[in-house]
């Protein structure tokens, strides 16, 4: 077994009180937002934080190795790095970032979603705002913790999928107890990127709590409307989270990512689980992250926008009745698409009938969204293969003319 280099920690690293990110444009304090017990957290720490090389007697691990009948690469008789400050080195040149102190990784946006809110938000108290359309996990991980959630839906009018900032503004004067404002750009299940200045809006409009931008697909986004994530230089209580679940096509090694003001990554740092992220996950998120997985990405995000464009053109020219408005902007790896029935309106019902008829006769499962605010008769389509495409298309055709 080869040693790990010896490594120390950043002190800073645990430092249980932030040193607040001075910024004089911004109202914002992190001793307002966070709770006090998470302020006060003494984190988990090992001698590993301090040294993680040498003959290792410290973590109570199998000194024999894994009972693995193929060897993995890595050492996994030993407890991984609690930070993978290597693949955060990778992650800080990809995203042109100012250092590996404005990351954190989680297991999937999910439990970047879930430890938000607990820092942040007291239970049976605190409130965090949501945007419908929008992801489903904010809402789940607000019940879970007992956080009540207000929404400010979207102007979904022509399916254009964007805030209404004076409502978000009316909301949070008329809920003072809103801790966090959770913005889904490219939308889940809208495939719309909000506009920047209207998210710019939100965060200079002098709101103390912390504003998530939630990433998953904007690598998928053409044109000018892409990442927000280098402005947590300006914003500190600004949070962008992002994934390589998408574009990278690693969703199996649940590797979320949140990029924020260093203060704040910290307290996520205090709070995390020790050793979050296996060893196996953070290897292959290096390497995806390397120069050759990067352009296989880029290789692979290309074929699927090729493709986004085919089914856009093939569903808008529908050979047979019942496939009505694509929704959205399309900046993501799914399309939104409405199902009519006979008269020519979207239909919850006609959908419900074709998205079942797809995946129980047909083996080809598609979302159904028309219980979403604005979503009326949608049904979501992943981005597939050339093959796959086909098939869909096929199927669809055949599912349509059987729901008529």
């Amino acid at each position: 077994m080869k040693p790990a280099s010896v490594r120390r920690i950043p002190s800073n690293i645990h430092c249980i009180l932030p040193t607040q990110q001075k910024n004089n444009n911004m109202p914002f304090s992190l001793e307002k937002v966070i709770r006090p017990n998470i302020l006060a957290l003494t984190p988990y720490r090992c001698a590993r934080d301090d040294y993680n090389a040498g003959i290792l007697l410290d973590a109570n691990e199998n000194a024999y190795g894994p009972s693995l009948v193929k060897d993995l690469e890595g050492d996994l008789n030993r407890y991984p790095d609690p930070y993978h400050v290597r693949v955060k080195e990778r992650l800080v040149k990809f995203r042109q970032l100012q250092s590996t102190n404005n990351l954190f990784l989680g297991v999937g946006s999910d439990e970047v979603i879930d430890l938000l809110i607990r820092i942040c938000c007291v239970p049976g108290k605190d409130k965090i705002l949501i945007t419908p359309p929008t992801y489903g996990m904010y809402s789940v991980c607000a019940q879970i913790n007992d956080v009540q959630v207000v929404k400010s839906n979207l102007n979904v009018e022509n399916g254009v999928f964007q805030l209404r900032t004076d409502d978000i503004a009316a909301c949070v004067k008329a809920n003072p107890d809103i801790k966090i404002i959770f913005l889904c750009s490219p939308g889940n299940p809208t495939g719309t990127c909000l506009k920047h200045d209207s998210i710019r809006e939100v965060l200079e409009s002098g709101y103390e709590g912390i504003v998530v931008v939630d990433e998953a697909y904007v690598d998928f986004v053409a044109g000018e409307n892409g990442s927000v994530g280098t402005w947590v230089d300006k914003y500190p209580n600004l949070v962008v989270m992002q994934t390589l679940s998408k574009s990278f096509g690693l969703a199996g090694i649940r590797l979320g990512i949140a990029i924020a003001n260093p203060d704040l990554i910290q307290i996520l740092n205090n709070t995390k689980a020790p050793y979050n992220i296996g060893t196996p996950s953070a290897q292959i998120a290096y390497d995806a992250l390397s120069p050759e997985g990067l352009a296989k990405m880029e290789e692979y995000k290309s074929r699927l926008l090729a493709q986004r464009n085919v089914l856009l053109e093939k569903l808008q020219n529908f050979p047979v009745a019942g496939v009505g408005k694509i929704l959205g902007t399309n900046d993501s790896n799914f399309i939104m698409v409405q199902i009519l029935n006979g008269q020519s309106e979207p239909c919850n019902v006609r959908a419900d009938k074709v998205y079942k008829l797809l995946a129980e006769t047909r083996d080809v499962v598609v979302r159904f969204r028309g219980k979403e605010y604005g979503c009326t008769g949608c049904l979501r389509i992943t981005v597939g293969t050339e093959q796959e495409n086909e098939t869909l298309l096929a199927k669809l055709e055949e599912v349509l003319k059987e729901s008529a």
